[in-house]
């Protein structure tokens, strides 16, 4: 294919060069389920313009024009040394259809909003903490309008480095089984409250985690919806394995309702659903109806996890065995076993070892063993 810097790649219907710009192949799904969502926010409004704040080479720019029927696109780095390459590749476009800026996010943001300019969808896939952007990204969107955020700040997500998620997101991480489950909350709830500042409110459509990249979707809307219910704390108790909800009032004093250990509790995060239903079933439509087979099962996967009745948390099968003193039972047979029971049971898209269920960590391991 010759050298790396005149290289072309293709993913979707885009082709492109990458030149000594940041891409991995590998987060294509993320990429696949923005521009699933993109589409169908434009058959819901009958129009997108698409601000995509940290371009990189440009194959989201492209993609959401090309597959999300984009009318128009502003692809935006402030890496200057890569603007030919990401000039190059939207070049393909009708000119009056996309801009290219090398500019610092939080610029872009601003210049958005000094002009009344509002978008109806913004990718922002930034590297690292989404902290510095989770606030003036908001100034750049439409009422209605889709974000559609990134994290790669594992370490500080999963309670690795709790300081530095309490710079970032003002939230103290812990470390347990379903600790990336947790990064997502943390980085829905850190958006929640800066638009709830704003007098605003975010809703929640889709959170996405695989290999390290924390995504999530959310609509802005006009109110907050920012509550002690849906936004505060969840305790692990490393005594027995369970989990508890502690809202801002119960602070000081939570302990284990299984076994009276005192709970390790971290937060603030959001509680609420992960997912919106109704959204993932448009978004499963149009998965099928484009014959992206594998695209249609991840999110009938995460459909499933958006029913009300589960936890903010789930178990691993590792957990379970270990805990239980048996043999990691086969994940399937688990859940059927929980639903026989009464209990809501499904698997997770964040673990392939790990279930979510409203049954106790307890009858898990009761259910398992009454399995083997």
């Amino acid at each position: 294919m010759g050298d790396a810097a005149s290289a072309w790649a293709i993913e979707g219907k885009a082709r492109f060069q990458i030149g000594d710009s940041f891409y991995r192949p590998q987060t294509e799904v993320a990429r696949d389920l923005g521009v699933l969502a993109a589409a169908l926010h434009r058959q819901e409004i009958g129009r997108l313009r698409v601000l995509d704040a940290m371009a990189g080479c440009g194959v989201r720019a492209l993609r959401y024009f090309l597959e999300g029927q984009a009318d128009a696109v502003w692809a935006n780095d402030s890496n200057s040394d890569i603007q030919s390459v990401l000039q190059g590749n939207l070049q393909t476009l009708p000119t009056d259809r996309y801009l290219v800026t090398c500019w610092d996010a939080n610029r872009v943001f601003f210049d958005c909003y000094n002009r009344q300019d509002f978008y109806d969808f913004i990718d922002l896939d930034c590297f690292g903490a989404a902290a510095p952007y989770l606030s003036t990204s908001l100034w750049a969107g439409e009422i209605g309008g889709l974000l559609y955020l990134t994290s790669t700040d594992g370490r500080s997500l999963t309670g690795h480095s709790p300081e530095v998620a309490v710079a970032a997101y003002g939230s103290y991480t812990r470390n347990h089984p379903a600790a990336h489950e947790q990064g997502l909350r943390v980085l829905i709830g850190a958006a929640q409250q800066q638009a709830a500042a704003k007098g605003l409110g975010i809703q929640p459509l889709f959170s996405f985690y695989f290999r390290n990249t924390y995504r999530i979707l959310v609509r802005l809307v006009p109110q907050s919806g920012l509550s002690s219910q849906n936004y505060g704390f969840l305790g692990y108790c490393h005594t027995c394995g369970e989990y508890q909800l502690a809202s801002w009032r119960q602070l000081g004093k939570v302990s284990c309702a299984e076994c009276a250990s005192m709970l390790t509790i971290g937060g603030p995060l959001w509680l609420g659903p992960l997912h919106e239903a109704a959204f993932l079933e448009g978004l499963m439509t149009l998965a099928q109806q484009w014959h992206w087979s594998e695209r249609a099962e991840l999110l009938g996967l995460m459909a499933a996890e958006a029913s009300p009745d589960l936890p903010p948390y789930f178990y691993t099968l590792g957990e379970i065995g270990r805990r239980g003193q048996l043999d990691i039972p086969p994940r399937s047979a688990l859940i059927y076993q929980l639903q026989d029971l009464g209990y809501r049971a499904c698997p997770t898209h964040i673990n392939p070892q790990a279930i979510k269920t409203n049954a106790t960590l307890q009858t898990c391991i009761q259910a398992a063993r009454s399995g083997q």
